[in-house]
């Protein structure tokens, strides 16, 4: 099994913490699978992956994963609905063209929804743009020439988004450098986390 830093991936313990025991997880965008695994030895799920990037999904593989390479831009048609207690889609919002079409297709297909972003609201990105520069940081590591970055958001865009469209957000954890923030989040954290409950 393919070793993963949990350090860099701090995010991983709040989405065991709000992963049920033993219950059936889709990963979007799973990458070498290494979020999975960790919720395979944790919470003794059933995991289950989807994979654009021929190398991660041959990783994925590697890792023993049951991982299926296709682009999250089609949809999860041939997933029946409601047959996932979770779908997780961590850091890989932003990369997506048709957001709102795959949140609803998570909502469809999980009883609970997990999504992380990178806040494109925070401080030291406005002070880099202010500067005349896009933003590179731990959350954000690409440059501008090389990024798969199409839809960056702030909070404040995320929570309009899910009262727009009347979805439920049963938890949100805003952090930065591994601590919870909650005085003006939009501004001083870097990694927003929602729990979503499908109705």
């Amino acid at each position: 099994m393919k070793k993963f830093d949990q350090n860099s991936r701090y995010d991983f313990s709040i989405i065991e913490n709000w992963t049920h025991q033993n219950s059936k997880v889709l990963d979007l965008g799973c990458g070498d699978g290494a979020l999975l695994n960790y919720l395979k030895e944790k919470k003794n799920i059933k995991g289950f992956g989807i994979e654009k990037n021929k190398e991660n999904w041959l990783l994925s593989l590697k890792n023993n994963i049951d991982v299926i390479q296709m682009d999250l831009e089609s949809g999860l048609a041939g997933f029946e609905t409601n047959s996932f207690d979770l779908v997780i889609l961590s850091r890989t919002i932003q990369s997506m063209r048709n957001v709102e079409d795959i949140i609803h297709e998570m909502m469809r297909v999980g009883k609970e929804i997990i999504i992380t972003f990178p806040n494109f609201g925070y401080w030291k990105n406005r002070l880099q743009i202010l500067q005349g520069y896009m933003p590179v940081s731990e959350e954000l590591p690409y440059t501008w020439f090389d990024t798969p970055n199409i839809h960056l958001c702030t909070i404040q865009d995320f929570d309009n988004f899910c009262k727009k469209n009347k979805i439920k957000i049963d938890q949100r954890l805003i952090l930065t450098d591994k601590k919870s923030v909650n005085f003006y989040p939009n501004f001083f954290g870097a990694l927003a986390l929602y729990k979503l409950v499908s109705k």
